[in-house]
Parts: structure tokens; C-alpha cells; sequence
């Protein structure tokens, strides 16, 4: 079992969470339970699933967590994007949670990498 308080990529994506929570305040209010719940849900999905990861007793299922991790990354992708082109983010919001998703992305990838080499 690891401690999720030590991963850097833990504390990126919990940084993004909190990022995304703050950014989608702004949304319209008829987006409540449409985009700004599906945005915040998987941005905070990533740390969640590193979190449940490290809970867990095996490299494979500690893999497996950092790939659904991985896979909510991009849907939060994704969602900063279509959020942008509807207007409700800036292009200047936009580019600064584009970066630090992008960033949490490579930093999942690594550790991914790591740990199944390390097998």
C-alpha cells in the first residue's frame, strides 16, 4: 500500500480539481447538472482514482487506477475544450487548465511507465 500524500501527480491533480471547481463557479446556471457537474466530476475522478489506487495491494491494480485516472484526464480534457468553444471559459482559462490537464497527463504516463517496468 502507498501513500497517495507523497505522489506529485496527486497533489498536480488535485490542484486542477480545485482549479476546475473555482473556473466553473462562472458557468451558466442551466449548466448545473450538464457540463459544469460532468467537469467537475471527472477532474476530481483523477485524484480519486490515484487516491483508491494506492489503497490498493498489487502494481497491476495500482496500474489499473492510474489508467482510469488517465482516462478521466482526457474526458476533463475534452470538457475544457467544448467549455471554451461554448464561451464559458476564457481562451486565457482555457489555456492555463489545457496546460496543467496536459501536464497531469505526462506525469500519470511516467509513473505509469515506472511502475510497469519495475514488474
Amino acid at each position: 500500500m502507498k501513500d497517495f500524500h507523497q505522489l506529485k501527480v496527486r497533489e498536480k491533480s488535485h490542484q486542477l480539481a480545485l482549479a476546475i471547481y473555482k473556473a466553473t463557479k462562472e458557468f451558466p446556471k442551466e449548466e448545473l447538472y450538464g457540463l459544469t457537474s460532468q467537469i467537475r466530476r471527472s477532474s476530481m475522478s483523477i485524484p480519486t482514482n490515484i487516491a483508491e489506487g494506492c489503497g490498493r495491494n498489487t502494481d497491476a491494480d495500482f496500474a489499473r487506477f492510474l489508467q482510469i485516472a488517465m482516462g478521466s484526464a482526457s474526458e476533463t480534457e475534452y470538457q475544457l475544450l467544448l467549455s471554451c468553444d461554448l464561451g464559458f471559459l476564457s481562451k486565457d482559462q482555457y489555456d492555463k487548465l489545457n496546460i496543467d490537464t496536459t501536464e497531469v497527463k505526462r506525469m500519470l504516463a511516467s509513473l505509469l511507465k515506472t511502475i510497469r517496468t519495475d514488474r
